[in-house]
């Protein structure tokens, strides 16, 4: 009768290799997946009933955008104009920022019963998709114009995939600060008297904005039906 060969017991204490951290998307990859991921939210919010879930899925959709914001603006834009993207196109997408920030700026303040808050996100669900129409769009938008330029955005994935894990975890959805404005400061400061960007509360003045586009007050108007 032959015996059985026994199998080497594993080493007991033996150290595992830490597990690789996945590698980081390319910048451009990463704030289309951004851009993938809210819109997914605002369709979900659509779908919504109950007061309070509307209220927590509006506050998570507003950290998304917070986040998203600061990453374009703090790095991606200032990247791209050093590449010698067009100035032009990066301040309307700043332009295009601050006004989402407005409608985040309202749905911070207000509870989710109030009479416009579902037309204010609706405007602000608009508003993000003509934004993201306008850096995707092939050939032409903000996207295909860094990538025309060499922005290096394998090192910059890198830098804001660090830069967001911070922001995830230092911002709660419940208690989310006010977003910075930047292109609307000289308005804000012309209409105050003060210097400092959040002079003004502009959810409760909207006139201290200046007129929406004609487009944006289309939509808020159906959107308020």
């Amino acid at each position: 009768m032959k015996s059985k060969t026994k199998k080497p017991s594993p080493k007991t204490g033996a150290k595992r290799a830490p597990a690789r951290k996945p590698l980081a998307k390319d910048a451009i990859a990463m704030l289309k997946a951004d851009h993938d991921k809210v819109d997914g939210m605002f369709k979900k919010y659509e779908k919504l009933k109950s007061a309070g879930d509307k209220a927590k899925l509006a506050h998570e959709i507003c950290k998304e955008l917070i986040v998203h914001t600061e990453l374009e603006e703090q790095i991606f834009y200032p990247a791209c104009s050093t590449a010698g993207v067009e100035e032009d196109m990066l301040d309307e997408a700043q332009v295009e920022h601050d006004g989402a920030k407005v409608m985040i700026v309202e749905l911070l303040g207000k509870p989710s019963t109030d009479e416009y808050y579902d037309a204010k996100v609706k405007v602000l669900s608009e508003y993000i998709k003509h934004h993201v129409k306008e850096e995707e769009e092939p050939g032409k938008g903000l996207f295909a114009k860094a990538r025309k330029a060499k922005v290096d955005v394998d090192g910059l994935g890198e830098q804001m995939a660090a830069k967001k894990e911070q922001l995830v975890a230092k911002y709660d959805p419940e208690h989310l600060p006010k977003p910075a404005f930047k292109s609307f400061h000289a308005a804000i400061k012309a209409n105050t008297g003060r210097d400092d960007d959040n002079a003004a509360d502009p959810a409760n003045d909207l006139t201290v904005l200046g007129e929406p586009r004609p487009w944006m007050k289309a939509k808020i108007a159906r959107a308020g039906k």
